[in-house]
């Protein structure tokens, strides 16, 4: 799930400017609706996959394959590469910590005492994460329907916490949450040093940064994991999944919204992901989920709605157009 959440960021030096985001046609509605699918899966595909590895070797291998993958697909594409210069290299060496090696190591460890529903909701808050930090670090005012919609999340978020978090010491399940939600603020700080990352291709950027998330999760997972065993066919099949459909294709997705429907228009994934995540969590996995959790994903999407009320107004306008 790389860069869920973010905008996208500038292309490569010397390749061509982004045309104007123009109004969203059939096919960009069907690429959004099949986006939020694949990453609302995620969190279900990585409670599968737990049953068979390791938390550090799912992240692991998520990590490597998805970097695989999307260098294979700069090769076919032969998109050029940046001029590296030392700004551009510590920012994609940051940007691959934050968005990769950290929330995927954390959303892995969480999500064995959590449910996969828990850790969808929770990411739907890393938007109202990023506002305030965006006011603070990256030069964005914050509006008054900012500011409401990020309160409203955030009650939202402490909602979905419940008192359980209080009994740290009494079970694993309060650390589990405190993971999952830490994986959001990560996310949330990649997505701040992202707008700041000198402008380069945005595959390129996500398969370089991976790549950096592989070279931390690798080394860690060999000294806590040790050499994988090839599990059962069902936690092999969901790692591969993970590697190749929520970075690789999901990036490929990303890219191409963007670029003909415009950044504010791949905002609507945000309200996706926790239903689908909810939903497969309930019906396929049979996860027992307490009313809490639908009353922060309320409060939550309700956030989402106001605080992003002013550019989803101008997107319908545009789409009416």
């Amino acid at each position: 799930m790389v860069g869920y959440g973010n905008a996208m960021h500038g292309t490569a030096s010397g390749s061509p400017a982004l045309p104007v985001a123009t109004a969203p046609t059939p096919a960009n509605w069907a690429a959004i609706g099949l986006l939020g699918l694949v990453w609302g899966g995620t969190f279900m595909v990585v409670a599968v996959a737990l049953q068979g590895y390791g938390p550090l070797t799912v992240a692991c291998a998520r990590t490597t394959l998805g970097a695989v993958a999307l260098l294979a697909v700069l090769a076919v594409l032969r998109r050029p590469w940046p001029a590296w210069h030392p700004r551009l290299i510590r920012s994609i060496a940051v940007i691959g910590v934050l968005n990769t090696a950290v929330p995927f190591a954390l959303l892995g460890w969480g999500q064995q005492f959590v449910p996969s529903a828990f850790a969808g909701i929770s990411m739907a808050a890393l938007p109202l994460f990023v506002l305030p930090m965006a006011h603070a670090f990256g030069g964005e005012p914050m509006s008054r329907n900012r500011l409401i919609g990020v309160i409203v999340g955030f009650a939202g978020a402490v909602v979905l916490v419940g008192p359980g978090v209080l009994r740290i010491g009494s079970g694993m399940e309060p650390l589990g949450q405190i993971a999952c939600l830490g994986a959001a603020f990560s996310y949330a700080c990649g997505s701040i040093m992202t707008r700041r990352c000198p402008p380069v291709d945005p595959i390129l950027l996500a398969g370089l940064t991976l790549c950096v998330g592989a070279v931390i999760l690798i080394p860690a997972m060999l000294a806590v994991e040790g050499v994988p065993a090839l599990a059962a066919p069902l936690p092999t099949a969901a790692i591969v999944f993970l590697g190749l459909l929520p970075t690789a294709l999901a990036t490929l997705l990303r890219v191409v919204i963007i670029r003909s429907a415009g950044s504010v228009f791949m905002t609507l994934v945000n309200y996706q992901v926790p239903l689908w995540s909810v939903l497969f969590g309930a019906l396929l996995l049979s996860e027992e989920l307490p009313l809490r959790f639908f009353a922060a994903l309320g409060l939550i999407l309700l956030g989402l709605a106001i605080s992003q009320w002013a550019s989803q107004r101008r997107l319908i306008g545009r789409a009416g157009n």
